[in-house]
């Protein structure tokens, strides 16, 4: 059973130039941190870390950081790949972690991230499911329990929670 562990990354400012560059407010680093900070509380600590090059998905990490979710620093790959991936992309992705990987962080982007946590969660009910069809906020994470290898990743996931920040407050 491995863990996937998905979140968007946290508020930027608004279209200022370079998309790839545009940095957090400072409402989404207070929110990459409190998120940090939920994650440690609920024992969400994952081994490896996979993050879009973009500034706001590294400084979303930065704060993840800061907030002590880690006592050391995990296995953090920066993936460009990953900037804006669509779902494809991020299947890929998941699949190409090793088996010995237990639990796996990806810190991306919408819209690819939102349509990938729905083809994971598959068309079971709940409430969690309902609120994740919804919407993806920014800073919103999604855990899922995987059943099967990483390389066999597909639907059929089990979505274990579904946090947005106004959730986490």
């Amino acid at each position: 059973m491995h863990q996937l562990i998905l979140l968007r990354h946290a508020k930027a400012v608004p279209d200022a130039g370079a998309d790839h560059e545009r940095a957090l407010t400072d409402q989404g680093r207070r929110a990459a941190e409190t998120v940090g900070r939920r994650m440690r509380e609920a024992g969400l600590i994952p081994d490896v870390v996979l993050v879009s090059s973009a500034r706001r998905t590294q400084q979303t990490l930065e704060g993840l950081q800061n907030a002590g979710l880690w006592d050391d620093w995990p296995n953090v790959d920066t993936l460009p790949g990953l900037y804006m991936a669509g779902i494809a992309q991020l299947i890929e992705c998941a699949r190409a972690i090793p088996e010995t990987v237990r639990s796996a962080l990806i810190i991306g982007h919408n819209p690819g991230l939102h349509e990938f946590a729905l083809k994971l969660a598959g068309p079971a009910g709940g409430a969690a499911q309902a609120r994740l069809a919804n919407d993806y906020p920014t800073a919103a994470l999604a855990e899922f329990m995987i059943p099967t290898a990483w390389r066999s990743l597909g639907a059929g996931a089990s979505l274990q929670r579904f946090l947005q920040p106004l959730d986490i407050g």
